[in-house]
């Protein structure tokens, strides 16, 4: 059987009914951590922007703009070994094809997630998302075609044949290398919003017979097309044996996830005696492969460059922690004691710490204050395998960031496999927060 093939299978005879309960578990968290990114996403100043720009003339658009407005609150999930970020573009796929069908099976729902979820990251994997990131290849943007593609295939009932082609077809419009977004309004997201609608239509192509290319991954096309090494292999290598929700990451604030082990291990430190204003350096170890992106400076008027750079969240950690959560960052330039403090970190490249890396994103953060040193390292952070979140630290976050009105997403989305009023009221709740 092609690989094409194998995955067609998968996409048609999966059922995240026959997951482990701890597996399942996990699955609700992440939907529902997701309708939190959601809700909040839908609020700030980017994603109303978002909801203007991005057309929805389809559902495969709304998807795609639904898409764009979770990922860019960096409060979304994240499976660190491929470097994607998958649940920010299959849950809206799901939901939104479920409000456009009236089709609220919670397995059927809860498998499609779990499909487009699991090929996101295995051909992230695949194509070594977490280091050639650095090389400027987006591995959400270029995975999103195909998670949407098996999604869509599942939701609308296509054969493995037909499956076949629709995965095809998106393999072919996933992109390659992407630039350095400027403006107001970053088209990075607006990019990940077409890459999520395209995989739909793809799908929807296939359905009325239109063909694509099932042999695609069984010769060199992706060394070919895009220039990767990529180890087809772990596409199809356990396929169906277990889920990737065992390795995926909720985070527990707004943050790039390179950067949360370093604030963790700060906070750790100052909450061990430490005054921050007793601080004199503090320097940074991470992973060479994103050590220059955790080192980036916070910007007026760059909100990303808050949420990346490590020594402006160190910053926050020591003196507006509740920042942490706060996803817009308006004025965020006017957090003069967190701006002296990252002025005092140094971020150093570590070798040391890449047998860690890409399970997981570690830090080793050494505080110097009255001449005294203290260190701490976190290789695996507060969300990781090991150290999930949750129901009740998931639902801590959603207060945190949505005060009063955080209850409903993340209930709706733990309830929402239970039965199939659930799984409306869950496609409802994703529905009203970016659509109304």
């Amino acid at each position: 059987m092609s690989v094409l093939g194998e995955l067609a299978a998968f996409v048609q005879g999966a059922s995240a009914g026959r997951l482990p309960e701890a597996e399942r578990a996990t699955l609700r968290r992440h939907v529902a951590d997701t309708l939190l990114a959601a809700v909040a996403g839908a609020q700030t100043t980017e994603g109303r922007a978002l909801r203007k720009v991005v057309p929805c003339i389809s559902i495969a658009d709304c998807a795609g703009m639904i898409a764009a407005v979770i990922r860019h609150t960096e409060i979304d999930d994240i499976h660190t070994r491929s470097c994607t970020t998958p649940s920010s573009v299959t849950v809206p796929a799901a939901l939104a094809l479920a409000v456009e069908h009236s089709e609220y099976d919670p397995d059927t729902v809860a498998s499609a997630i779990w499909i487009g979820t699991e090929l996101m990251a295995r051909l992230g994997v695949a194509i070594d998302g977490a280091r050639i990131l650095y090389r400027g290849l987006w591995p959400t943007y270029f995975t999103a075609p195909l998670g949407t593609a098996a999604i869509a295939s599942r939701m609308l009932r296509l054969s493995e044949e037909q499956t076949a082609h629709a995965l095809s077809l998106a393999l072919m419009l996933s992109a390659g290398r992407s630039g350095r977004f400027h403006g107001a309004l970053p088209g990075r997201s607006v990019i990940l919003a077409m890459a999520a609608a395209n995989g739909i239509r793809a799908a929807q192509a296939a359905k009325d017979g239109v063909g694509g290319d099932p042999a695609l991954l069984d010769g060199p096309w992706l060394k070919d097309a895009q220039g990767i090494d990529a180890k087809v292999v772990a596409l199809t290598s356990g396929l169906g044996s277990g889920s990737i929700y065992r390795e995926m990451t909720i985070k527990p604030f707004c943050s790039a996830k390179q950067a949360i082990a370093a604030v963790e291990a700060f906070t750790a430190v100052i909450d061990g005696g430490v005054a921050p204003d007793a601080i004199e350096k503090v320097v940074v170890r991470v992973p060479p492969p994103y050590s220059r992106m955790v080192a980036m400076k916070p910007e007026a008027g760059v909100r990303a460059s808050t949420i990346v750079s490590a020594p402006f969240q160190i910053g926050l950690a020591a003196y507006r922690r509740e920042r942490l959560y706060d996803i817009e960052r308006a004025d965020a330039m006017d957090e003069k004691a967190a701006l002296a403090l990252a002025g005092k970190t140094e971020i150093v490249a570590d070798e040391a710490l890449a047998e860690f890396f890409p399970a997981t994103f570690p830090a080793e953060v050494e505080v110097t204050a009255d001449g005294k040193s203290v260190r701490q390292r976190v290789t695996a952070a507060n969300g990781d395998p090991g150290r999930q979140l949750d129901d009740a630290a998931l639902a801590d976050k959603a207060r945190r960031i949505l005060g009063a009105a955080s209850a409903e997403p993340v209930q709706a989305g733990l309830d929402g496999f239970k039965s199939v009023d659930g799984c409306k009221r869950m496609a409802d709740t994703l529905w009203q927060a970016t659509m109304d």
